[in-house]
């Protein structure tokens, strides 16, 4: 099997990629950029983007990370579509495969494959994508103001996320399957002394409701078994808080991952426990996960790759 071999090979083509990319093609290290399943990441499944800088009108996902691709190939990035399935980073250079028959060789490796949210599984999910459905309420939050919306999920970042939400719209309901929140203490009581607020614990989605977009949703109230109780509640928003999960499965066996598996950096920095090998956007963010937080860090990827090649 021939070996391609590169000096800066980036995986993912979210904010983090492309920035990533802008740089280290601006650097002369002729990037090579995989795009993965989801070419553009998370952006392209949102609508319009507020509060990305520089677009005092907006701009809808889609275009944004059009935009970041067209600037990295102005640069010199070498953008192509295809999927990491293997990687050993034993030793330098590291070795990568692209749908499982092409083999490279790079120097700098910048991982930014990002993560996916998780959902409950409803056919309705994707049926209201960008109409009401978003897994990010700092992202879409805005469009709901005044509005009713519901957060399901029971853990501190449901908890944060319906707090967020409750500055924003009318009325939030937190849909919890367990007849608890798993949140901790603080977060639980900001909850329930927030009068906007109204957690339905016990209560399953079952599906969502409407013409042009999200009107309501189908819920399951359990009474105790067999019993339970159907009813339909009206609501403008649907926000999912269940978690993430940080695509770093291939690289688990060489780098450091906590529980959930984000990637671990050397804190402020992206670099890896591995010298030439860094993480940047939501693959290694559990925090912020924002487009402009996962920008900043590919540049920081690329700028570190770029003075690891010079040493």
């Amino acid at each position: 099997m021939e070996i391609e071999k590169l000096k800066c090979l980036i995986i993912g083509s979210g904010p983090a990629g492309y920035t990533a990319a802008i740089y280290a093609g601006r650097a002369n290290l002729s990037p090579v950029v995989y795009a993965g399943l989801q070419p553009g990441g998370q952006l392209t499944t949102t609508t319009d983007v507020e509060n990305f800088p520089g677009y005092p009108q907006g701009i809808n996902g889609t275009e944004l990370m059009e935009d970041l691709r067209k600037q990295a190939e102005r640069f010199g990035a070498d953008i192509r579509y295809g999927v990491v399935t293997a990687a050993d980073l034993s030793r330098a250079p590291y070795r990568i495969t692209v749908d499982g028959e092409k083999m490279l060789e790079t120097e700098t490796l910048i991982i930014a494959t990002g993560a996916t949210a998780k959902y409950l599984g409803l056919e309705d999910e994707k049926k209201y994508a960008g109409m009401g459905v978003s897994a990010c309420a700092t992202c879409d939050g805005f469009f709901y103001r005044k509005k009713v919306v519901a957060v399901v999920g029971g853990g501190d970042t449901a908890c944060e996320e319906a707090i967020y939400l409750s500055g924003l719209a009318r009325k939030v309901y937190l849909i919890v399957r367990k007849p608890y929140l798993r949140a901790s203490k603080v977060m639980q009581e900001r909850v329930q002394n927030n009068e906007k607020i109204e957690v339905l614990f016990e209560h399953n989605a079952v599906g969502l409701f409407g013409e042009n977009g999200v009107e309501g949703v189908h819920l399951v109230k359990r009474l105790g078994e067999p019993d339970e109780e159907r009813y339909d509640l009206a609501i403008d928003g649907f926000f999912l808080a269940i978690g993430h999960k940080p695509n770093s499965e291939v690289f688990k066996p060489y780098l450091d991952t906590d529980e959930t598996g984000y990637i671990l950096t050397e804190p402020g920095t992206p670099r890896t426990k591995i010298p030439g090998v860094f993480a940047a956007g939501d693959v290694a963010d559990p925090h912020y996960r924002q487009a402009i937080t996962a920008a900043a860090s590919g540049c920081q990827a690329a700028i570190e790759a770029e003075r690891y090649l010079l040493r």
